[in-house]
């Protein structure tokens, strides 16, 4: 028979995987017994005898009120900025643009704030930029946001970043030594992976700010991540613990491709290969390598 502190356990993993899922919103304060409201007798309207109107001073006809089940009154849509009607291409030669012009990570974080080409950004909480040391050597990447990430408004901040966490001390690296973002800054809805539009979009403010970081060594947990700033159509299992030239403005670094700590949360017994890739990151940072 499981432990009281067992069973808590699984309780805390099961509702950590629910958040994870997008499960993160309640309906109502209270429960309702749904079945036993259909089960009550309807009840009974009582007519009320309301005074005559009074006629219109000006004789003019009141207006009619719709009759019982017509459609309801339109009601405005949502707007989502330029968004909703910005082309693929618009969107990402705009973002170009702006990226371009952020000379410090300060400028490009209220740029990207801004920025109202990308739909995620209105059904985002928060705009989830960077965390750790922009001084830093090494840059760790990964695809979006969590719900948690969403809520606290910073990147790894859930059962993932705890993760990554462990996994950097044990090679001397903390968020003090390093920095994190993602490919895109806002999380998408329910946890869904980001379309291939919105990472065209988001990436040209990921690409100038690793221009204005200029890490050493670039970390890209996950395949999305690498994929978009390597080119390669690989998987993870086949491009993790491979170097990969990144070019900079003014010189050429390494990208080293690993697993995302996600994946390794539903898969410990790969846990192996991340951590023979973070060795390798401490060569690499040692000059071993």
């Amino acid at each position: 028979m499981p432990s009281p502190t067992d069973a808590q356990a699984d309780l805390i993993a099961y509702l950590d995987f629910h958040v994870e899922a997008g499960a993160d919103a309640v309906l109502d304060e209270r429960p309702h017994d749904r079945f036993g409201e259909a089960d009550a007798p309807a009840p009974t309207l009582r007519r009320v005898a309301r005074p005559a109107p009074a006629p219109r001073p000006d004789d003019q006809p009141r207006p009619l009120v719709p009759p019982p089940g017509s459609p309801p009154p339109a009601v405005a849509p949502r707007t989502f900025g330029r968004a909703a009607s910005a082309q693929p291409d618009e969107a990402a030669s705009d973002a170009r643009a702006r990226a371009r012009g952020a000379r410090s990570l300060d400028e490009l974080e209220k740029i990207l704030a801004e920025f109202d080409a990308c739909p995620l950004r209105f059904t985002a909480k928060n705009l989830v930029f960077a965390d750790g040391n922009p001084e830093a050597r090494v840059m760790f990447l990964g695809e979006a946001p969590g719900a948690d990430e969403d809520r606290i408004g910073k990147p790894f901040m859930g059962r993932s970043g705890q993760l990554l966490d462990k996994m950097m001390k044990a090679v001397g690296l903390d968020r003090s030594s390093a920095y994190i973002g993602n490919i895109v800054p806002w999380r998408p809805p329910g946890n869904r992976n980001p379309t291939p539009q919105e990472v065209a979009v988001c990436r040209p403010f990921v690409e100038r700010q690793i221009e204005l970081v200029d890490p050493d060594i670039i970390v890209c947990l996950g395949a999305p991540a690498t994929q978009t700033l390597t080119g390669t159509k690989d998987g993870i299992l086949r491009t993790r613990g491979r170097l990969f030239p990144y070019t900079l403005p003014t010189r050429e670094v390494k990208l080293l491709a690993t697993l995302h700590p996600a994946f390794l949360l539903r898969q410990p017994v790969q846990k192996r290969l991340a951590w023979r890739d973070f060795r390798a990151l401490r060569a690499l940072l040692d000059g071993k390598a």
